[in-house]
């Protein structure tokens, strides 16, 4: 028995493995982009099965399919969502810029998927009835974008924040020395600095939530161009009708296609968006390094959780690894987006034409970012411990409390009494109370360090 078959297509013959689902189109792709081995995510195959079975649906309603092609087609397109056949998608997502060749392997394993069920279906002519790769593929950015956000990542967002929660609900009266340009500054809580962690992931899961919601506007129906040749008038209105109801998503339909063919503005901007939580998770794995770092010569605030040995030749040797992994994530989803910006210029005339790069990219953004922020969160942020000792002394001993006696010794006075505790090392209250004249107890008052976290002299 031969390890191959043949298969036919309008430019010849082609060779494809015996047991493989896939046809000619696809095989042609398999052997012309040998480029990285990395294929299409899982999720954007997903994504375009849920096209397809929504087209499917759209033509049966429509009179253009008859139900024994469209229910094997359904079938065969919910087995796919499930995750089922997973290896019959081997096309490199290095690959035509359109999507043709993934929006192809679909067709043809539909078909043949079908076919195995006892009903003839065409790869062409029925499973992509109404269609072009041309907005096929963009609508299943679209769709897999959509999903992704709000199945996966926004849900991390929450329960990072929840932890945080949590957390700076233990901490809102443990003062700690606040730092700018890494230098001692005015005192704050932990609970403080921990809220402006959650206040920025909640803003990044507000701004995500707005580039997703854009997205449900899809140029399915646009067909090759945008004009929708080859596809019913109504075809895109019963499109998103099925849509809606197998996804659970709120899809509508483009109303200029040609936006959603051409340009790729609303995948971009919900790359600029991933790239700012990137940011944010840095910031925060940054924050918690430095606060951990240590233990004897550093800040030595708060304790990571030990997660590992540190090093291969010093004993005893405990690093920050979580924040560090996350630092790289946010390293590589900014590298991500910048690719994304270059592949939104690449809209030539009627047709972008790094599709696949696009959609793969967001999906490898999201499931990077999903990943680390539940990281971040459950192995360093719920578990660190907090120095409590080496927090209250380090407070004590800044001369930067001088800062509230301003408004009744004046800037240059405090200025003074700053430096000569700078200088000799000693409490900062101790010499405001040689220099300024002030009763020691109100001056206990005025540098409560807890009651300058609080603004306003409150």
């Amino acid at each position: 028995m031969s390890e191959y078959r043949t298969e036919t297509d309008s430019l010849g013959d082609v060779h494809v493995p015996a047991d493989a689902l896939w046809g000619a189109q696809t095989q042609r792709a398999v052997d012309n982009f040998p480029v990285s081995g990395q294929p299409m995510p899982p999720a954007f195959i997903a994504a375009v099965a849920h096209v397809k079975q929504a087209a499917a649906e759209a033509n049966a309603s429509l009179g253009l399919l008859d139900n024994n092609r469209c229910d094997a087609i359904t079938d065969a397109c919910r087995a796919l969502i499930r995750g089922e056949f997973a290896d019959q998608f081997p096309i490199d997502r290095y690959q035509t810029g359109s999507g043709t060749s993934t929006n192809m392997n679909v067709n043809e394993v539909i078909a043949s998927i079908a076919g195995r069920n006892g009903v003839e279906v065409h790869p062409n002519d029925h499973v992509n009835m109404s269609q072009s790769s041309n907005d096929v593929i963009p609508t299943a950015i679209h769709v897999s974008s959509v999903i992704g956000i709000r199945e996966r990542l926004i849900p991390a967002l929450m329960h990072m924040c929840g932890v945080i929660y949590e957390r700076e609900a233990q901490f809102s009266e443990q003062v700690k020395t606040g730092r700018t340009h890494l230098m001692d500054a005015m005192p704050i809580t932990l609970g403080q600095e921990l809220r402006t962690w959650r206040e920025q992931l909640l803003a990044v899961e507000k701004r995500l939530d707005a580039a997703a919601n854009e997205l449900l506007a899809v140029p399915q129906g646009g067909t090759a161009v945008g004009t929708g040749v080859n596809a019913l008038s109504e075809f895109s209105g019963q499109f998103v009708k099925f849509l809606k109801a197998n996804t659970g998503y709120p899809f509508r339909s483009m109303e200029h296609k040609f936006v959603g063919i051409s340009a790729v503005d609303g995948p971009v901007a919900l790359s600029a968006q991933l790239r700012g939580m990137g940011i944010v998770l840095t910031k925060v794995a940054n924050d918690l390094r430095w606060m951990n770092s240590g233990p004897i010569h550093g800040l030595a605030e708060i304790s990571l959780p030990a997660l590992q040995p540190g090093s291969s030749i010093m004993p005893g040797k405990v690093n920050p690894v979580v924040p560090e992994s996350v630092a790289m994530v946010g390293a590589q989803v900014m590298g991500l987006d910048s690719a994304n910006a270059i592949a939104g210029q690449s809209g030539n005339f009627q047709l972008n034409v790094m599709l696949p790069l696009l959609g793969a990219n967001l999906l490898d953004m999201i499931g990077l970012l999903g990943n680390a922020t539940n990281m971040l969160a459950d192995k360093s942020v719920r578990g660190f411990t907090v120095n409590t000792d080496t927090l209250n002394a380090s407070v004590g001993r800044n001369p930067v409390l001088v800062t509230a006696l301003n408004p009744e010794i004046g800037y240059s006075l405090a200025s003074e009494i700053a430096k000569e505790a700078y200088k000799t090392g000693r409490p900062v209250i101790d010499v405001a109370e040689e220099r300024s004249g002030l009763a020691r107890k109100h001056l206990e008052e005025l540098m409560d360090p807890l009651k300058l976290t609080r603004g306003g002299g409150d």
